[in-house]
């Protein structure tokens, strides 16, 4: 088990359930970001990624088929499976923390032992597409790690077998200053109750306890769980919940200069709100979640 903090596990994106890669291209845009192509997966899911800089990236995800994905369901691919019953309960939002992974199948194996295992490794590859017309084939492979008691809530480890190339040129490159992911915030009751989910997966013990809940650092972020009476005083909104259990409510981007993101957002007639030293957007169809931005120190 990993103890030392300094190997805690890095954030490789965020999964967004979405209703449909339409409304999350016209609402992302809106707010300022450039967006890759659509792409399938081999399974029936489709999304249109966000990726930024410091080589994270968020990942809008739609039905393409349902008949392939609800074959693949049946099947056993955890990925899915998570995705339609996300979908069923609760639309859009944030779905998964994903961290990046030098060995799916150690960390499978990690999960089992800690009993934290959601289901089978899956691997996977897809064409990737530059604005340019260049292409490129990336494999993938998966450990699913989840808490029974957040049934709208799992985490991954995520494998690149043959990765993409880090460097996306233009497509890093945002007209509202996003260079990076700053925080993931999730809301829940008794955010100790799911310490020990977090703990495994970012591989971090070091966790620091406060009045409003909990954080932890990652190797590139910081993981917030906070009560719903946090949540309000740090970003100003609230967050409907469905009974106990951990539910995604902000992504927080990082800035190079929040003076650009602010007057991006004005441009584009997208409503926001000054929240101490962020600005935070409110959730809307295609988004799913709060947004925030932080300038980077």
């Amino acid at each position: 088990m990993i103890e030392d903090s300094n190997a805690s596990r890095a954030i490789d994106h965020l999964v967004l359930p979405v209703g449909s890669l339409d409304q999350a291209r016209a609402r992302l845009s809106a707010l300022g970001f450039t967006m890759a192509s659509d792409a399938r997966h081999p399974f029936g899911t489709e999304n249109a990624c966000v990726f930024f800089a410091d080589d994270t990236y968020l990942e809008p995800l739609a039905v393409g088929s349902r008949e392939d994905c609800e074959v693949a369901a049946k099947g056993g691919n955890v990925f899915v499976a998570r995705h339609l019953a996300f979908r069923f309960r609760r639309d859009e939002g944030l779905s998964a923390v994903v961290v990046k992974s030098d060995g799916a199948e150690t960390d499978h194996k990690r999960f089992v032992e800690e009993g934290m295992s959601a289901g089978e490794v899956l691997q996977f590859s897809r064409t990737f597409r530059f604005p340019d017309g260049r292409t490129a084939d990336g494999t993938f492979r998966l450990a699913f790690a989840a808490d029974l008691r957040a049934p709208d809530f799992f985490a991954f480890a995520c494998q690149r077998v043959n990765s993409l190339p880090v460097d996306r040129g233009l497509l890093a490159v945002h007209p509202n200053a996003s260079i990076g992911l700053a925080r993931v915030v999730l809301v829940e009751d008794n955010p100790s109750d799911f310490q020990y989910l977090f703990e495994t997966v970012l591989a971090q013990r070091d966790v620091t306890a406060h009045s409003f809940g909990l954080s932890i650092q990652s190797g590139n972020a910081v993981v917030e769980v906070l009560t719903p009476e946090g949540f309000v005083a740090h970003y100003g909104q609230t967050v409907v919940t469905a009974g106990r259990g951990l539910i995604g409510a902000a992504v927080v981007m990082t800035s190079r200069d929040l003076g650009v993101t602010e007057a991006c957002l004005a441009a584009n007639g997208v409503t926001y709100q000054r929240k101490g030293a962020r600005i935070v957007v409110v959730p809307e169809k295609g988004q799913g979640v709060a947004f925030a931005f932080e300038e980077i120190k």
